[in-house]
Parts: structure tokens; C-alpha cells; sequence
């Protein structure tokens, strides 16, 4: 790996948010594009460091390749997981950066931390049906998909579900 997975820095707090809110618009995620309120959500790193986890991959030179957002069960960024379980959130990669193993080395990075974790058995996500890449991650990683959990954020937007049993 020509690249390290650390807890995101408060001054990347502002690069990451457009980093993330970047990939979630281009790559076409938010219902609503540039007019998705979600966009604020995403742009919020700092709120989400203060109340979860935020991890970050970064290359030799500095420069912020992803991020991903880890929350335990029936905390405020758990859209999904309860208590016992971890979710991980927001998992996004630069364009240029992708093909690298970025995004996987970002969510084996979240099963460590929830494998680490007294008490948890499982480790859930959230994802696009269009986010075919990294389903395969997901399922090359042991995640099978929980069709009984798939929810809506909003109405129309369908979101599958994925989980990694301990």
C-alpha cells in the first residue's frame, strides 16, 4: 500500500467534507444533486469526528485519497446499526485515487475497530444499488446482504443492506 489509514485531522475536516459531498454529487448519489440538503450532512466532518469516528486514507505526499465514517449502534451517525453492532457510513474515494484498494483498506479498517469492539457482532452499511464496485469489496470481505434491513432515506431512493457477522 502506497498509502496510510489514520483518524481523520481537524484541518482536513473542510477537505474531506468537499471530498465527500464531491464524490456523493459527480457520482451521482444525492436525488436532488447540487440542491440536496444532504450535501451540508456530507460537507460536515467536524460534527461527525466529534460524534463518531472518521478515518481517513492518505498518501505519502499528504494527500486525503478517502475517508469513511464509523459509529457504533444507536449513536446519532448510525442509520441502521443497533445496539451490539457497528455501521460504517459515507465511504468515499477520490476519483484519481480509485483502483488503489483505497476504499478497501478504508473498511477493513472499520472491521477491525468493530471486531475490537466488547460486546459486537456484526458490522452493517448502507449502499446505492448503483455502487457496484464496492459491493464486490463488501462481499469479497465476507459482507452478505440483509435484504430484510434495505430502507429509504427519502422517498424513491431504495438503499441495499450488507452485513459482516463476527
Amino acid at each position: 500500500m502506497d498509502f496510510t489509514i489514520r483518524a481523520v485531522r481537524p484541518e482536513e475536516y473542510e477537505a474531506l467534507g468537499e471530498l465527500t459531498a464531491g464524490t456523493y454529487l459527480n457520482d451521482g448519489l444525492l436525488k436532488h444533486g447540487a440542491e440536496d440538503s444532504y450535501l451540508n450532512v456530507l460537507r460536515d466532518t467536524a460534527r461527525r469526528a466529534r460524534e463518531s469516528e472518521v478515518l481517513v486514507a492518505e498518501d505519502g505526499d499528504g494527500l486525503l485519497l478517502g475517508g469513511v465514517t464509523f459509529a457504533t449502534g444507536d449513536t446519532p451517525w448510525a442509520d441502521i446499526a443497533v445496539t451490539g453492532e457497528a455501521e460504517f457510513r459515507m465511504l468515499v474515494v477520490a476519483r484519481e485515487a480509485r483502483g488503489r484498494g483505497v476504499g478497501e483498506a478504508l473498511v477493513r479498517a472499520c472491521v477491525e475497530r468493530a471486531r475490537a469492539l466488547p460486546g459486537c457482532a456484526r458490522l452493517v452499511l448502507s449502499t446505492d444499488a448503483s455502487m457496484v464496485s464496492a459491493h464486490r469489496i463488501y462481499e469479497r470481505l465476507g459482507f452478505v446482504r440483509t435484504p430484510h434491513r434495505d430502507w429509504e432515506p427519502i422517498p424513491d431512493h431504495s438503499l441495499r443492506t450488507y452485513a459482516l457477522e463476527f
